[in-house]
Parts: structure tokens; C-alpha cells; sequence
């Protein structure tokens, strides 16, 4: 719903400041004396419609950003994972750690989906990493030694509830060597600001397979984002670059980006922790 209304309200802007622009483009014509005026006008009318259509764009992709953000495991496929409802059921009719193939699917993109790599999920499924999959078919998309559910995240900006969860100190390392700018503050920020150069170089914090390496999300500028575990995410944010792709196997201290800078120009990165798809103190994770 919000993703139409936001589209709707799109699109009623188009239409208005398109009507607008061409009235005043017929108001140039009725009144143009000369080719001077008349090139003035056409290049006032272009300008004007070139405005309406980047609003329109920008507006379009905030409505989308708003919609899918890439904070899952990688951006959803068309039907998500299977999520356990209470009494051990899937909701959807397929177990948690399966998928149902839907038309369009094939083995790779449905690996990437999930962060795992089409050979593995061929194998889960006594499957050759060459062989077509048929809509409808049921997949076990998850290591048959685990019963994950979708390791889904909140969507990044405003501050979700906290984990309760205990955090396990040392079990991550700092991504980047620095002071901290900002301290996770319960249901006010999501992560914690860490100081550097620019051009420094961001590290995994603990090993992982990329899930999400791109721009998606502005308020994030370069984002990476590493699952550790079905119960464990990090993120990387406000890089100036990405030095991984999604589906990356990466280990601890892994270069993964490089320092950007904030709207203020100070060099900095975001870096968030996620336990059981909610925010947690990074810093409880940290050697001290």
C-alpha cells in the first residue's frame, strides 16, 4: 500500500507540473514575437519538463527504496523463505529453510536471494548446478544441519527495539581502527560512527558471506552488508568504495570498502551490528 501511494503521489506530480509547463509553453506561444523568443521559450519548456521527470524519477526510487530495502539476506526473490509460525508450521505452506521456485526463478538467482551459492543448494537438493529448476518445485535453500527461518532485518533509519539477546564480547573485530564519532544510544540510533581517513581501509568484522554490497539505500552511500550467521548481520556504511560483490565469501579482517566521508566532510563509516534481525551495541561485541 505504501509503495502505491507513494507512486500514486508520483505521478500526480508529474501530471501537474507537466500541465503547468505546457501551459505556460502555449502562453509563450500566443505571445512570441521573434525565433529569439520563441528558442527562450522551447528552452525554458524543456528545462521546466527535464525538472518534473528527475522529481518524478527521485520519487519514484524513494517509494522503492521504501518498499525493498536490501537489509534480508539479499534482495527478496519473489515469494520470500518459508517464516516458522508458532507450533513449528511455515505460513506459507513450505518449511522454513525451503523455497518454492516461481516462474522466472533459476538455481543462481535463487542462491544469490538467500546469500548461498548454487552449487551448495544443488547439492542440498541432489541436484547438478546445471540442471533447470520447474515452478512449483520445493528447495531446500538453507545447510541441512541448520532450521534457520528468513534472517530478516529491520529496515535501516529509524531506530528499531534493541536485541535482548546477550552479546558475546571479542567475537568481532574493529572494522576500522578510529575513534568513535557516535555510541549506539537503545531506540535512538541503530550503530555506532567510527572515525578514520578517507580512502582508509573498512574490514570485515568477522567472517561471512556478502549479502548486500551497492548504493540502495542513500541515507547508507556505499553499503555493505555481511551475514555471519542466521542470527548475526553487520553493515558497513558511507564507504567511498565497495571492494566486494554480493555472494563473496570473505574472512576476518577481509578489506571490504574504503573510508568515506559524511555530509559534514569528516572521514567516517557506519557500522551497525544486527541480533535475530534487531539492532544491537556493536561496542558489546568489540575487543576493548
Amino acid at each position: 500500500m505504501r509503495m502505491q501511494a507513494l507512486y500514486k503521489l508520483a505521478t500526480d506530480v508529474r501530471s501537474r507540473v507537466t500541465a503547468a509547463v505546457e501551459q505556460r509553453h502555449n502562453g509563450y506561444s500566443t505571445f512570441r514575437s521573434d525565433r529569439v523568443e520563441d528558442r527562450k521559450m522551447t528552452g525554458k519548456w524543456h528545462t521546466a519538463h527535464k525538472h518534473a521527470w528527475v522529481y518524478v524519477s527521485v520519487a519514484t526510487m524513494l517509494s522503492a527504496c521504501a518498499f525493498t530495502p536490501p537489509w534480508d539476506s539479499t534482495p527478496p526473490p519473489p515469494t520470500t523463505i518459508g517464516t516458522r509460525a508458532p507450533g513449528g508450521a511455515a505460513s506459507n505452506g513450505v518449511p522454513a529453510g525451503f523455497y518454492r521456485v516461481n516462474p522466472g526463478d533459476t538455481l543462481q538467482s535463487i542462491a544469490g536471494a538467500f546469500g548461498q551459492r548454487a552449487q551448495d543448494i544443488a547439492v542440498w537438493n541432489g541436484m547438478s548446478p546445471g540442471t533447470p529448476v520447474a515452478v512449483g518445485q520445493v528447495l531446500r535453500v538453507a545447510p541441512p544441519s541448520l532450521t534457520p527461518g528468513a534472517t530478516a532485518v529491520p529496515t535501516p533509519g529509524a531506530p528499531q527495539p534493541p536485541s535482548t539477546a546477550a552479546a558475546q564480547s571479542g567475537v568481532l573485530a574493529w572494522p576500522l581502527r578510529g575513534p568513535v564519532l557516535k555510541t549506539f544510544v537503545p531506540g535512538k540510533t541503530n550503530g555506532i560512527v567510527i572515525g578514520g581517513r578517507v580512502g582508509e581501509t573498512v574490514r570485515a568484522a568477522a567472517a561471512g558471506r556478502v549479502v548486500y554490497a551497492g548504493t540502495g539505500i542513500p541515507a547508507y552511500g556505499p553499503l555493505v552488508i555481511i551475514k555471519h550467521s542466521d542470527s548475526l548481520i553487520t553493515a558497513y556504511g558511507q564507504n567511498s568504495k565497495l571492494l566486494v560483490q554480493e555472494g563473496e565469501a570473505v574472512t576476518q579482517g577481509q578489506p571490504i570498502g574504503e573510508v568515506g566521508q559524511d555530509s559534514n566532510g569528516v572521514g567516517s563509516i557506519q557500522f551497525e551490528v544486527r541480533q535475530d534481525g534487531r539492532p544491537a551495541d556493536p561496542l558489546a561485541w568489540l575487543p576493548r
